[in-house]
């Protein structure tokens, strides 16, 4: 892994999403054999590809306009509208074009069909290759590209990055009783740190492979102030209360992504089958406790409506037509906070130590 390096200044991000590197991707039997990802126009249909085992995802911010004006948390293609790298960016430089080169579409020896995004950082001198599941990708599984397509067409970022929690996770209710999450209904009176007993909204589920950005974060028991092991996904975000002088935010409380706490000594992913993710809605963006530690509820507007899947964005839009929140006013540690702090100063807040 590259060491990090302090961004530039540069374009604030529209939207992020979660990228692998090219090489991550690898021809193992056809025309390009050993030859990694690359160019659209390099590829041949037919060749059938791995993906490796260790691969980590990296954090892309992306400065789109059209998408800043529409409030969409979408890649958007229009002519004459450059899309670049934003401020904060793990890849790139700010300032950089990002161009989307087109979409590929693969299967495995089972049928399965999985399609990604194929996307370049153009840094002027050089350019660099890197690629979006758009479903989940298996590193046990090879995968024959089948058609490849120089129209990136529209990609809902929601479709990569869940904000849930898993199946088991135990939500405290207003009367102090805990509650799988999965047995949670309409109705339900949960405890919320600043507005007390409120009654939940609205529930929704989706099941995927946890591999890549799609794996939930664990976080052991007794590692935080949990009872049980707590599992989330990777951009749910936790409550932190910061006490003294020293803020790294602007205001004592803070949000920051179970993501951002893996160390891989105290907080981990977990990848392997599937995952039950679940988010929960009520009138307001409220922090709730989930094993015994404040997090958020799914907020909703919208910007966000904008990013989430086709399915949950239209089941909230008729349940709650007039539904629009805004975020709880703790702020979000961003990714040089969280770079400059650690994961392990991040968990000595959350405990108080």
């Amino acid at each position: 892994m590259e060491p990090a390096s302090e961004p530039a200044a540069g374009p604030e991000a529209s939207y992020s999403c979660h990228v692998y590197r090219a090489e991550r991707l690898r021809v193992i039997a056809g025309a390009n054999l050993d030859d990694p990802l690359g160019a659209i126009d390099t590829l041949c249909a037919g060749d059938v590809y791995a993906f490796d085992p260790a691969a980590r995802t990296h954090v892309l911010h992306v400065h789109d306009p059209a998408a800043s004006d529409s409030g969409s948390g979408r890649f958007l293609r229009r002519d004459g509208m450059r899309i670049t790298v934003a401020h904060g960016s793990a890849l790139g430089q700010p300032g950089a074009a990002i161009v989307l080169e087109g979409r590929l579409r693969l299967m495995t020896d089972g049928g399965s069909i999985a399609e990604i995004l194929v996307i370049a950082i153009d840094e002027g001198a050089a350019a660099h290759w890197f690629f979006l599941p758009l479903d989940p990708l298996d590193p046990d599984k090879a995968y024959t590209l089948l058609e490849i397509s120089d129209d990136p067409g529209e990609v809902r970022l929601a479709e990569i990055t869940p904000v849930a929690f898993v199946r088991g996770t135990q939500i405290t209710l207003a009367d102090g009783r805990q509650c799988p999450v999965e047995d949670l209904e309409p109705g339900a009176m949960v405890l919320t740190r600043d507005h007390g007993a409120q009654p939940l909204r609205w529930i929704g589920q989706r099941t995927l492979r946890a591999t890549g950005p799609h794996a939930p974060v664990l976080i052991p028991s007794g590692a935080l102030p949990n009872r049980q092991d707590l599992l989330l996904s990777q951009h749910q975000r936790l409550f932190i209360y910061q006490s003294g002088g020293d803020l790294l935010t602007e205001t004592p409380e803070m949000l920051v992504r179970a993501g951002d706490l893996v160390d891989d000594s105290t907080v981990f992913l977990r990848p392997g089958g599937f995952v039950d993710y679940f988010h929960l809605v009520f009138d307001r963006h409220e922090i709730i406790y989930a094993e015994c530690i404040p997090t958020e509820s799914l907020l909703i507007n919208e910007r966000t409506l904008g990013i989430f899947p086709e399915d949950l964005a239209q089941s909230i839009s008729a349940d709650m037509p007039s539904l629009s929140q805004q975020q709880r006013f703790a702020s979000e540690a961003d990714k040089r906070t969280v770079r400059a702090t650690g994961a392990k100063a991040l968990h000595r807040l959350i405990r108080g130590d």
